[in-house]
């Protein structure tokens, strides 16, 4: 494993979160909330109403700029995360999680959780050197983030779907061409 388990669900949602403002939006409704949340639980405080919705699409776009940039401008946009929220670290563990770090507190508005989660993450990246995992779908027509877990580093598309229809298309290329 080369992050810790927390690290990769934070990438994970986060991943989901911004991709979900790709068209078609799949984060336009209370129910694709819930199916979110269905996804990629989070504890504590969860309103589940149109303004914490709201939020969260609202955050999608910072969120994107923090995974996507460069390492040194990631490290500012972390910082700017860390200082815009007011943290209270402590080490937890529930449901089938072993001890981890919560660094705000569980009353904490939702969108402010998952930024500061993601933070917390991109900091593993950062000391790592790991940014190169957190790529544009490498599908022209796409520009979704592709979240590379991987150990070989071969995941280049965001989804099986970008993956099969560029497979697709390099099939009928190759056939073309013979």
């Amino acid at each position: 494993m080369m992050f810790t388990s927390d690290t990769e669900e934070a990438l994970r949602a986060a991943v989901a979160l911004v991709n979900s403002a790709e068209e078609p939006d799949t984060l336009s409704s209370l129910d694709d909330y819930g199916a979110f949340l269905a996804e990629y639980p989070y504890t504590g405080r969860i309103d589940r109403d149109d303004a914490e919705l709201q939020t969260l699409r609202e955050l999608r776009p910072r969120l994107r700029a923090m995974l996507l940039a460069p390492r040194d401008e990631m490290v500012a946009r972390v910082n700017t995360a860390l200082a815009d929220v007011t943290l209270a670290p402590r080490l937890t563990r529930h449901d089938d999680a072993d001890w981890h770090l919560h660094a705000v507190a569980d009353d904490h508005p939702l969108s402010e959780r998952i930024l500061i989660e993601t933070a917390m993450a991109l900091i593993d990246v950062i000391r790592t050197e790991e940014g190169s995992r957190l790529e544009v779908c490498a599908d022209a027509d796409c520009h979704a983030i592709a979240l590379d877990l991987s150990r070989n580093r071969s995941k280049r598309y965001c989804s099986t779907t970008c993956a099969n229809r560029n497979a697709v298309a390099a099939y009928r290329a190759r056939r073309a061409s013979r």
